[in-house]
């Protein structure tokens, strides 16, 4: 069972951050997700993609990696999580 209760606003932000400074490709690459199907993140006029960056979060949080199967990116997973975070998850 992943501990979302871990993860803070600040730890999505530093993997938001994270992204930029790395851009798409090298980040997927990095933390071992692929690009959003269904959803997106939106943040300052940005769009990320939910479960890459929730995943990355949760690394930031407690120095665990989470696989892309280890958890859901869908309404009732990385999305449920990030509203619950006050950000802004939107169908793509």
């Amino acid at each position: 069972m992943v501990a979302w209760d871990r993860v803070t606003r600040s730890h999505v932000e530093r993997a938001i951050s994270e992204y930029d400074r790395l851009g798409p490709a090298e980040f997927y690459s990095a933390y071992g997700f692929a690009p959003t199907i269904k959803y997106e993140l939106v943040q300052d006029g940005r769009s990320y993609p939910p479960k890459a960056i929730l995943g990355t979060a949760y690394e930031l949080a407690t120095g665990q990696r989470l696989a892309p199967g280890d958890f859901e990116g869908g309404k009732s997973g990385a999305v449920r999580v990030l509203r619950n975070l006050g950000f802004n998850v939107q169908e793509r």
